[in-house]
């Protein structure tokens, strides 16, 4: 049995926010546990013909009231503020002041005032704003008369910026600590900032991203992407089957950076990048080498360093109810990047992915009850190829905690394509607590046998694999803990912890 369990100590600092809270590296999900569209407030007395608080807006018109009422027009949204406690006034009879500006919320919705009322534009207008990382929860009520509709969106906000502070060891590095600091409501327009600094006693790592997301409501400005980075790691191509000729593992490193636009088009995501990355095949003392023990090339310049300059062109349509732990909807991701042949390698290839996540509710065990963990079906297929002659430590490699589970990292594959399907059945336990079952199953097409040195052919691995197993999530002050025991189709049991979903 190898187990392999990851402990992160995260201590959050919040900057920002009135209280002190631990944040988790990854993203915590919203509280509300439903993808509806309910306004839970019930209808208030009638003052002159005028409703305070609107019905369960989601009810299909029934009679003739209704259906008048279905052609009124959206006179007026208004953006009000909840605190933590689900308060709208603060200790001094305030309104509660949010850091998201509300011309800014107004701008991404597509119900806008003067428009005909539409229920299914304001269900697409409450699933756009929970997908909004900075929005803890989401909430719409409505207020009518015989002029027309008023709606009111209350919403409470996540806290940020935070501070994560972390630690830990690894095979690599051994002993290291960690700085990061998260904000994804820069200036209250939801722009992102994202870095972390890893230290070590062998090498210092990092990660940096800004930013600046498409705003519908400036259509002629585009949005914006920077990143720089710098890690390493065991390889995942070259694991320790067969090593280096003076018997160390065959580490990888990592810098770069890249540049990118954003643009959205009704309900598709599109972005355009220029990439750099140079990729370096050393040993134990960080020391480059070029083959390894078998006299193999780990590079495709032959230098043991290998230049990447690609154009990276994506599409993405997301169609989730909420973006952390969705209980319904869809998220298609399709991307190209094409190699252009400049520094070491003169590389020239194009790689070609696609992503489709399915979630679909279900109510075997559940029977709809509110929970941190809903019940449901979850359904992951990846495939992916690349054409031209690339890095082999830029091989897919499959296999691992978010690949086959039950294999190690890169254990199953290292190849030119591969494919992956994954089916997990999600269920809760306790309010906080959720099981899954899940199976995945992936290959590389036979396609092993076309890297540079076929390194997953001489590790014997095996090309395509099966696994299965059970885990446990559990909502705490961390974010989502995932600990998931997987078992392999050659006998082989991994549990592995982390945080998020698989998918």
């Amino acid at each position: 049995m190898y187990i392999q369990i990851a402990v992160v100590a995260i201590a959050v600092i919040l900057i920002a926010g009135e209280n002190l809270e631990a944040v988790a590296d990854s993203q915590s999900s919203t509280e509300d546990s439903t993808s509806s569209i309910v306004a839970t407030k019930p209808t208030l007395e009638i003052e002159g013909g005028y409703a305070k608080y609107g019905d369960y807006i989601g009810l299909t018109p029934v009679d003739n009231q209704s259906a008048e009422f279905s052609q009124r027009i959206v006179k007026d949204i208004q953006i009000r503020f909840v605190n933590n406690k689900d308060q709208l006034l603060d200790d001094k009879g305030q309104p509660i002041k949010g850091r998201t500006q509300k011309e800014f919320i107004i701008g991404l919705l597509k119900l806008k005032p003067g428009e005909v009322f539409r229920e299914d534009l304001l269900e697409a207008d409450l699933q756009q704003l929970r997908r909004l990382e900075s929005f803890n929860e989401v909430n719409v009520y409505r207020q009518e008369d015989v002029n027309g509709v008023n709606l009111i969106y209350e919403i409470k906000e996540r806290n940020f910026p935070s501070l994560i502070l972390g630690g830990g060891s690894n095979e690599d590095v051994g002993l290291f600590g960690r700085v990061g600091y998260k904000d994804e409501n820069i200036s209250g327009l939801n722009d992102k900032l994202d870095t972390t600094v890893q230290i070590s006693g062998k090498d210092v790592q990092f990660n940096g991203q800004f930013t600046s997301r498409y705003r519908p409501e400036e259509p002629n400005r585009l949005g914006y992407s920077i990143r720089a980075f710098r890690n390493r790691n065991i390889s995942g191509t070259f694991n320790e089957d067969i090593r280096l000729s003076n018997g160390d593992k065959v580490r990888e490193g990592r810098f770069g950076g890249s540049v990118g636009v954003l643009r959205s088009f009704d309900e598709w995501d599109a972005a355009i990048s220029l990439n750099y990355t140079r990729i370096s095949l050393r040993d134990r003392d960080y020391k480059v080498v070029q083959v390894d023990s078998l006299g193999n090339p780990l590079s495709v310049s032959g230098t043991g360093i290998d230049d990447l300059f690609t154009v990276l062109f994506s599409l993405s349509r997301d169609q989730r109810d909420r973006r952390e732990n969705p209980t319904q909807g869809s998220i298609l991701t399709l991307s190209t990047e094409q190699a252009i042949p400049i520094g070491l390698g003169n590389i020239s290839s194009n790689r070609l992915l696609g992503d489709y996540i399915q979630y679909l509710p279900v109510s075997w065990i559940g029977k709809g009850r509110p929970t941190d963990n809903p019940e449901m079906l979850a359904i992951n297929f990846q495939i992916g190829t690349t054409i031209g002659d690339f890095p082999p430590a830029d091989a897919f490699n499959i296999g691992g905690l978010d690949s086959v589970r039950g294999y190690g990292y890169g254990k199953v594959a290292s190849g030119r394509s591969y494919g992956l399907a994954s089916v997990e059945y999600r269920f809760p336990i306790f309010y906080s607590i959720g099981g899954v079952l899940f199976t995945d199953f992936a290959s590389d097409f036979g396609s092993s046998e076309t890297v540079l040195g076929e390194p997953g052919v001489l590790r014997d691995k095996p090309g395509s694999g099966f696994g299965y197993g059970l885990g446990l999530r559990v909502k705490s002050s961390f974010g989502l803990i995932r600990g998931d025991l997987g078992i392999s189709d050659r006998g082989e049991l991994r549990f592995e912890v982390t945080t998020g979903q698989r998918f």
